[in-house]
């Protein structure tokens, strides 16, 4: 058997606000959604100013990515590069850059999602949330 590693509520607090200070540091509305490894909701918070679809699109990122085991943007290459058979993908939404995993000794623990802004800003934003856990 192995033993797993999840994320605790202190851990998702800590990601949400590092996440959160990103965003509002570069004055980017968004919205951030936190899921854990079978890609289920753990937080959603959408800041002022945020367009409505965002908090729809950002946990599809967290489940794409957590559920894929990595960054979102890679099925978004994949399609780009004329593999358009992923967007059949069963259970994958939101096939966008802006989904990161949240890696733990090589095993998925979790992922963010953020949308809101250009895609590589909304990963700029995840990964500024899950570096609040220093694994």
């Amino acid at each position: 058997m192995k033993t797993t590693v999840a994320l605790e509520l202190a851990d998702v607090k800590a990601i949400a606000a590092a996440a959160e200070a990103e965003a509002l540091a570069n004055r980017w509305a968004v919205s951030i959604a936190i899921v854990d490894a079978g890609g289920h909701l753990l937080w959603l918070q959408r800041l002022d100013g945020a367009a409505p679809i965002s908090a729809r699109i950002a946990p599809s990122k967290a489940h794409t990515a957590a559920l894929g085991q990595r960054e979102s943007r890679v099925y978004e290459e994949m399609i780009n590069g004329g593999r358009v058979s992923f967007l059949s993908a069963p259970g994958l939404d939101a096939l966008l850059e802006g989904g990161v995993p949240i890696l733990k000794d090589g095993m998925c623990i979790g992922a963010v999602g953020v949308s809101g802004v250009k895609s590589t800003e909304d990963a700029q934003i995840a990964r500024a949330g899950i570096a609040a856990l220093k694994l």
